[in-house]
């Protein structure tokens, strides 16, 4: 099994990293008293219901109650897995992730593939210094070398077992060679999936390779010359066969890391070269991404052969408030543009906005950019249509606005697509521009649940949920209770997650609040807990303490009557022991006197 991380580094991990800092790079949030709100990143709304208690370090939204700490907030925002998510965060941290108990690391552990894959990218580009027919075709494109090196380019050899004779081939290193995408299996044994290519390693956010397009070298420097007509995510398959080079070009099969339908080439080098992205530009080759950068605009992504998805845009806009959908502008590039506003509408959230360039025949921006220079694609760009002028020019090409019919026509085409867009401004907006050009006021109503809620409150709760609470908010309290605890026959709901949580809390000293709700996130506990920790108490830190072991005390007077009462059944029905009869004696003058001191002194 892989290492498990120590549950103190967790504790010291969250103490340290601020959760503030951390969502504010994806969420824009807004101070609100000691805490900060924000619409929700996990749903759709119009009023602020998604708070950031950093204090107590986790988020919480009175929406769809989606809560957790920092971990849990890379884990669902960015789709990390956990040792992901925290090795995240301890590089923030300056901080060096710990394992226990794991010995040597499975094949199948993560780590070993990203490191595969990183070998991989070095022995291609090893090889790129030695093929004179591939740096040709790269100077042909007019790449310099600080932009080969930039995007780490290189050349897989026009052989079968090349990479495999470079980076091992014992069983272990096969197995993961395969997993990685990079051999596959045939007639003629184990070969390679990419051969005679030059090739363009694709990274996750953090830089690391995952998977790797390639395009098949071409046979003339007049052919390379030519515009690429660029959809680089030609897949594998069958295709492969067709021809003895396959495809123009070839993606990197789906894996474990690489999920084309969500990943964006070049969006590392983009947040690298830009300390805040102010908008992205979204092409369809990755030449055109890799001639834009090299002119100075550093913002350009692709997706990879396939058409924008939800969570291509949902990945845009988690970057940016601003993106350019740059497309031909022949049928083929307006079908993909149409394709790009469905998927878009539904994260059209207010503040966030879409555009559309479409380009002159023949051209893409690669040719573009070196005919025209970055102030001359800048231009273009400046021109590119919004999203919303775009989406009735579509919905109305064949429609004649001048008649009745063809107004109905233009409602009943746009009511399912304005459904999708968020409750807000832009909404509101677009509801208006339809009512405009088709004289039809279409009405969407608002489900039920977005209002922003507030935090419940201490009162009428029980007095176990009130302790829980206050320790789940506070869990330094529960370094001053000393077992044994009088309360933990107390039987009354709750008393077993108290004692336990007393015992969590006094045996990892630096945990918080956030941590508690994680360790229980998977249990049916966990809700509970979520909502406790946003249960609002008046008064400070002494107030809570103060109401923390009050609370306490009843439930040791609640104990000590429940023993009484016990103890008086018995003598009423005569089944009382002489030794019982002692103990009611004693507990008699206790079931009504208060508790001297807290819990902890006694």
């Amino acid at each position: 099994m892989p290492g498990r991380i120590p549950d103190k580094f967790i504790d010291d991990l969250l103490a340290r990293i601020d959760i503030v800092e951390v969502i504010e790079q994806r969420v824009p949030l807004r101070k609100s008293g000691k805490d900060w709100t924000a619409c929700c990143p996990f749903h759709d709304e119009r009023s602020p219901s998604f708070f950031v208690v950093p204090n107590k370090q986790f988020y919480h939204c009175f929406g769809c109650g989606v809560h957790g700490s920092a971990i849990k907030f890379l884990m669902e925002y960015d789709r990390m897995a956990f040792p992901d998510a925290v090795e995240d965060l301890a590089t923030r941290a300056g901080l060096t992730v710990p394992y226990e108990g794991g010995g040597k690391r499975p094949i199948e552990d993560a780590s070993d593939v990203y490191l595969l894959l990183d070998q991989a990218a070095k022995f291609y580009q090893r090889e790129l210094t030695k093929n004179d027919k591939a740096r040709a075709y790269f100077e042909a494109r007019g790449l310099d070398a600080v932009t080969i090196e930039r995007f780490g380019l290189g050349y897989a050899p026009d052989k079968w077992d090349a990479l495999k004779n470079a980076l091992g081939t014992s069983a272990q290193r096969m197995a993961l060679l395969e997993k990685a995408g990079l051999i596959k299996s045939g007639e003629r044994g184990k070969y390679e999936y990419f051969r005679n290519r030059v090739m363009f390693p694709i990274t996750d956010r953090r830089g690391r390779t995952i998977a790797f397009g390639g395009r098949v070298l071409a046979d003339s420097k007049k052919d390379a010359e030519k515009s690429d007509e660029e959809s680089p995510a030609l897949d594998v398959g069958a295709q492969d066969a067709r021809k003895s080079d396959g495809p123009k070009y070839l993606n990197s099969p789906e894996t474990s890391l690489f999920h084309k339908g969500s990943q964006l080439f070049a969006l590392w080098q983009a947040r690298q070269a830009n300390a805040k992205l102010a908008r992205l530009i979204v092409v369809e080759g990755y030449m055109d991404v890799i001639a834009l950068f090299q002119h100075g605009v550093t913002q350009a992504v692709a997706t990879l052969g396939t058409a924008t998805t939800r969570e291509h845009a949902e990945l845009l806009f988690r970057n940016c408030a601003d993106v350019y959908f740059c497309f031909d502008g022949d049928r083929a590039g307006r079908g993909a543009a149409w394709k790009a506003v469905e998927s878009v509408l539904p994260r059209m959230r207010d503040g966030r906005q879409a555009f559309f360039l479409f380009l002159p025949d023949g051209e893409d921006p690669d040719s573009l950019v070196q005919k025209e220079g970055r102030t001359g694609f800048e231009q273009r760009l400046a021109t590119a249509t919004p999203l919303s002028e775009f989406f009735f020019a579509h919905l109305g090409a064949d429609v004649n606005l001048a008649s009745l019919d063809g107004k109905a026509r233009l409602a009943e085409r746009a009511r399912p697509l304005l459904t999708q867009i968020p409750d807000g401004a832009f909404r509101d907006l677009m509801l208006a521009e339809l009512a405009h050009r088709a004289n039809v006021s279409l009405r969407i109503d608002t489900p039920v649940g977005d209002a922003p809620r507030k935090p419940a409150r201490a009162q009428d709760r029980s007095l176990v949920r009130i302790a829980v609470a206050l320790l789940v908010q506070n869990p330094g309290f529960a370094a001053q209770i000393e077992p044994p605890h009088l309360f933990s026959t107390l039987r009354a709901p709750g008393i077993a997650l108290l004692i336990e949580l007393i015992a969590l809390c006094r045996a990892r000293p630096e945990i918080s609040p956030a941590a508690i709700v994680e360790h229980y996130a998977e249990r049916e506990e966990g809700r509970a807990l979520q909502k406790l920790a946003m249960m609002e108490f008046p008064g400070g830190d002494d107030a809570a303490r103060t109401e923390f072991f009050d609370a306490l005390r009843q439930l040791d007077r609640q104990t000590v009557q429940q023993r009484v009462e016990d103890l008086m059944k018995k003598q009423a029905d005569g089944s009382i022991s002489a030794a019982e009869k002692d103990e009611l004696r004693l507990l008699l003058p206790r079931k009504s006197a208060p508790s001297p001191n807290p819990p902890s002194q006694r």
